[in-house]
């Protein structure tokens, strides 16, 4: 298994709790919110991690080295911000194998993700996303399904229960992207919600803990939630 976390955010709506440390590296009961991504990759068998950088990347690379508990890192640095799309576009360009696990460096997703590698390979399509389900969609925005497949977005600000894109994917290495991308897009907004029809990603529902970082309030819940998971 070969993975990409994307670990170049800037942060902006955490700056007041980085107190200059890129957002991946925030402490999450004792340590830094990366390396509770980097254990779930260890022990899902993940043989080398592509660590997508740019925002102050050298204290990553400091931090990390050259691998993580007998697990090869590479870097791959944005010298300007790519955006999600960009970053993972650049990073695939550097991986190995066929399909390549991606995850986003700011989000917690309690999954198999051998399991999640093995449902991709026998779907057979591009691109496999995990979902999950919550109680109010309105802050990430909604996934439609039919079958395996996603097949629509819904809009942030709709509330409601549903299933959301919980930032987690396999992707073919190989990945047919449209010519009219710019170097620097979001994966979510400029390539998948216009692609959706053509790339039918299948869809891997996760129960699993679900938790994102982005903002002070669920950064601040990640102390408590996340400080019994095994290190």
């Amino acid at each position: 298994m070969e993975a990409i976390v994307l670990a170049g955010g800037l942060g902006t709506r955490l700056a007041s709790k980085l107190d200059g440390i890129p957002k991946a590296m925030a402490p999450v009961a004792g340590r830094p919110f990366l390396e509770i991504l980097l254990n779930q990759l260890k022990r899902a068998g993940c043989t080398r991690a592509l660590l997508s950088v740019g925002h102050l990347h050298a204290t990553i690379q400091n931090h990390f080295g050259a691998s993580f508990r007998g697990m090869p890192l590479d870097y791959v640095i944005e010298n300007v911000p790519l955006g999600t799309g960009g970053a993972i576009r650049k990073a695939l360009s550097q991986a190995q194998e066929e399909n390549v696990l991606v995850l986003n460096g700011d989000t917690f997703l309690q999954a198999d993700y051998a399991a999640m590698l093995r449902f991709h390979e026998d779907e057979h399509g591009p691109l496999t996303i995990a979902i999950t389900h919550q109680p109010d969609v309105a802050r990430y925005g909604g996934v439609l399904i039919e079958g395996k497949r996603i097949v629509g977005f819904q809009e942030k600000g709709r509330s409601g229960p549903g299933f959301i894109n919980a930032g987690a994917y396999v992707l073919r290495r190989a990945m047919p992207w449209p010519p009219n991308l710019s170097e620097k897009f979001s994966f979510e907004v400029d390539f998948l919600a216009p692609q959706i029809e053509r790339l039918a990603p299948a869809a891997y529902a996760v129960d699993g803990f679900f938790l994102d970082i982005g903002v002070p309030e669920d950064l601040d819940r990640a102390q408590r939630e996340l400080a019994g998971f095994e290190p």
